[in-house]
């Protein structure tokens, strides 16, 4: 006789799957008998390890709720029949996943039979596109941070530009709870790669419990405490063998979890990250060693007194120092400002189980992280040009005018209820309410340059400083039902999100008046309170067979991402407007930034468990932040030449097409490739754009032009060979076209070469890129084969293994690296890391 089970999300990683940012998911399912299929009625389902399970209805039913993600063993039992233990089962965010028992008759008690769990190729109950992987994908792939693995997805550029957006359209969470840098953009913090159990990497069509977001949601789950103590540490070094292809690179990643009492666990990690960088041979000569050093710690409590309820506690710390690196300074690199960040994050989550149909969790959290750059004091700083040499090259002597002190906090109140309203009704409702208080103070003067990026020695330099303090408040309120219309997989999302922001500030009325010598004289004539700005974004996905092992996919959303806070805030300083310090003010009436997003997917799994599927995807981005420009050319006066205000006015456009084969799982070979169409367009790379325009003496692109991150063709594989004698070979490779650059060519840096020549952004395309990474380890096992006490693994992981020279940027000319020949522009060279883990 055979126990079955639906074979279920096995340990697996770049899986498709649909998920909110909630961290919990569901098992249900029947248990039967397996020859008569009656329904085993108080049959019990256990998850192993743990105090979560329930028992089967009338109709042999069962169904287990606010399970926190991660990969479990389940057991099923009966009075009378042989216990059934599935190991392996993955328990997505949000998912409901299936797991059936069909127990065999056994009139004495034997042995439980022991099966591994297997997913079903196509996650049926999806209508966005998340790609999924958990902790083992550091282990199994030559990937070193959450950022390398976003990069692999389809769609996804190596910066992390996912589906052509900016890198700063997308939004970080850690169990659901933002960790964003509301000033700069991006993630503010970084967690160990031993506290992560699972990475959610939404790049399209994502629910609306996610907002402030256009193009991405990474959204990192983390580890639980164990019921046995573990404890892991690896280390990881580049400086190998005396070779010179080295950033002198050393890494240590600990951890531990276990029992402290009873129902309280812990688990604690800590990442020590010590680089002198990949320019350490001009480095050494200014700084001591390490050039860049980072500190990242988490730790966790959690309390469950019972399978309904359970309260953790997080901290997180994140540290950062470095030296930037600049090859036009590298005779003067101490004139760089030192920089460093430091972010922390303490929050209390409740989870509580009202019923087998209804959970709810609540969550408390402060995020607060503070940018530094420049010694010293604002007081300290050199406002003076610093000098050249006669051909305008290099700096000789002197510093960057830049100081900066920047803090930010976050106070954020969230609620999620999670509802299993009927058979075919799963809906889920939630808010929050975030406070925040904003503090900046900068010093920062730069050259004015042309558009071949020679400064003006002799014109005054900029000044972008600024100085202000606010409070904003946001918040938001979201619904959804996912429907299940058929038995056969046919579902429908039906989803609603209402945002706001009150930027809680007053946009001053300012005039530029014109004095009789050629300066300006700003003039308040007023101010005007920033409105309360409110959004409602739908969000509507259906999914449906098409074939026994094809379905179909369709979502449709809007989506909103509040503006940087420096672009609202910059330069509001009356005292500073009054004077004309500063080049960029700020607008507290900004509106958000908008995408419009739909695709549609098609999923096909064969016999053999590997699945194809495309995508089309259309966005199209609107009120997208730029600057209108008020700098007269002819100002003497380096304190009072103008102004720039941030403005909404640029346009971007989207559309592409993504085509993979994965097979996920599978021994001794598994992997995916993936091929990407796309074509990335806008009227403007960033928000400052209209200024350099200005000061260029250039017209403002009026047409859509290639955004600079546009790759054309793409296409990534991933793949992992199982050997014997517990070794792994794994291998990632990456290939795109050419990347757009403008074709303006000059012989001297000040003319071009050609003066009839129209001025054309992002005319030409670089060389193609290239990349091979690839990774070999052996584990050596302590004890019982099927549970060791210590497993220890060594291995080395090469990185650009073919040293290609791949071009990230060139001059107008088309010269990699410019006149100077800056090694900036080519992507790191080979290195390979060697390093040993040990866990027991």
């Amino acid at each position: 006789m055979k126990c079955t089970s639906l074979r279920w999300l096995g340990a697996a990683f770049l899986v498709t799957a649909e998920g909110f940012a909630g961290t919990t998911g569901s098992l249900e399912g029947y248990v039967r008998a397996r020859d008569s299929k009656d329904p085993l009625v108080g049959a019990h389902v256990l998850i192993v390890g743990t105090s979560m399970g329930t028992t089967a209805d009338i109709a042999g039913a069962y169904r287990v709720s606010n399970i926190p993600a991660g990969v479990y063993d389940v057991r099923g039992s009966f009075v009378g029949c042989q216990t059934v233990i599935v190991r392996g089962v993955m328990v997505k965010p949000d998912l409901k996943s299936k797991l059936d028992f069909d127990l065999t008759p056994a009139p004495v008690e034997v042995a439980p039979v022991v099966v591994t769990a297997e997913r079903p190729p196509i996650q049926k109950d999806v209508t966005g596109t998340v790609y999924s992987a958990s902790s083992d994908i550091f282990t199994a792939l030559p990937v070193q941070n959450v950022g390398e693995v976003v990069g692999l997805q389809p769609g996804v550029t190596l910066e992390n530009n996912i589906r052509g957006g900016k890198t700063t359209e997308n939004l970080y969470l850690v169990d659901g709870l933002p960790i964003q840098n509301l000033m700069g953009g991006g993630a503010g913090a970084s967690i160990p790669q031993s506290s992560i159990s699972e990475l959610a990497i939404h790049t399209g069509g994502f629910d609306p419990e996610y907002g402030n977001a256009l193009s991405g949601v990474i959204n990192l789950v983390t580890k639980r405490g164990t019921e046995n103590h573990i404890f892991n540490v690896r280390c990881e070094t580049d400086r190998i063998f005396g070779i010179e292809q080295t950033d002198r690179r050393y890494e240590i990643d600990a951890a531990a979890s276990g029992p402290v009492a009873g129902s309280l666990y812990y688990i604690a990690s800590l990442n020590l990250l010590y680089t002198d960088t990949r320019w350490w041979q001009d480095m050494e000569k200014f700084f001591s060693s390490p050039v860049s050093r980072s500190y990242n710690a988490f730790g966790k409590l959690e309390y469950g007194p019972t399978a309904d309820f359970r309260i953790s506690g997080q901290f997180l710390y994140s540290y950062r120092d470095w030296r930037d690196y600049e090859y036009s300074w590298r005779f003067n690199l101490a004139g760089l400002p030192p920089r460093n960040d430091q972010g922390y994050r303490i929050a209390l989550i409740l989870s509580h189980t009202l019923s087998t149909s209804l959970f709810y969790t609540a969550s408390l959290s402060l995020y607060a992280l503070n940018s530094h750059i420049g010694g010293g004091s604002s007081a300290d700083v050199d406002t003076a040009m610093y000098q050249w040499d006669f051909f305008l090259r290099y700096i000789m002597t002197g510093n960057r005018s830049w100081w900066a002190d920047k803090q930010q906090s976050t106070s954020l109140a969230k609620l999620d209820v999670t509802w299993r309203a009927s058979e075919h009704h799963l809906v889920k409702a939630g808010g929050d309410l975030d406070l925040q208080g904003i503090t900046s103070t900068v010093v920062r003067y730069e050259p004015q340059t042309n558009v071949f990026g020679k400064p003006f020695v002799n014109k005054p330099m900029l000044n972008y400083g600024s100085d202000y303090r606010y409070f904003p408040r946001s918040g938001s309120l979201y619904v959804q039902d996912k429907l299940e219309l058929s038995k056969d997989g046919m579902l429908l999302n039906l989803g609603v999100r209402y945002e706001f922001l009150d930027p809680r500030a007053e946009r001053p009325l300012a005039e530029r008046v014109p004095l009789p010598d050629g300066q300006y004289q700003t003039s308040i004539v007023g101010t005007t309170p920033a409105s309360i700005k409110q959004m409602v974004s739908p969000r509507i996905g259906f999914a449906a067979p098409f074939a026994a092992r094809g379905y179909l996919f369709i979502n449709y959303g809007v989506y909103y991402q509040w503006p940087l806070f420096d672009y609202l805030y910059s330069g509001l300083n009356n005292v500073s407007l009054k004077k004309g310090v500063g080049v960029l003010v700020g607008n507290p009436d900004l509106k958000p930034e908008k995408t419009r997003s739909w695709e549609l997917s098609i999923k096909y799994a064969l016999a053999n468990g590997v699945v194809l599927s495309g995508t089309y995807f259309n966005k199209e981005t609107t009120n997208l932040i730029d600057v209108k420009t008020f700098v007269p050319t002819n100002s003497s006066v380096a304190g009072d030449y103008g102004f720039a205000e941030f403005v909404n006015n640029p346009y971007a456009r989207v559309n592409g097409l993504e085509l993979s084969v994965m097979k996920e799982e599978g021994h001794p070979l598994s992997g995916s490739v993936s091929y990407t169409l796309m074509f990335a367009e806008g009227l403007s790379q960033d928000a400052t754009a209209g200024m350099q325009y200005y000061q260029w003496g250039l017209p403002v692109p009026a047409v859509p032009f290639p955004l600079s991150w546009d790759q054309r063709h793409t296409v990534k594989a991933t793949a992992t060979l199982e050997l014997p004698w517990q070794m792994l070979v794994s291998g990632v490779w990456s290939y795109h076209t050419g990347r757009p650059y403008t074709y303006y060519p000059s012989t001297d840096g000040f003319t071009p070469l050609d003066p009839t020549m129209e001025f054309e952004p992002n005319n030409a395309r670089m060389a193609d890129y290239n990349m091979l990474d690839v990774k070999i380890s052996k584990t050596f096992s302590v004890g019982d084969d099927a549970s060791p006490s210590v497993r220890i693994t060594v291995y080395a992981d090469g990185k650009n293994i073919l040293n290609s020279r791949n071009v990230l940027w060139v001059d107008s000319s088309g010269k990699p690296g410019g006149e100077l020949g800056d090694v900036s522009a080519w992507d790191s060279p080979r290195r390979v890391r060697v390093g040993l883990r040990v866990a027991f």
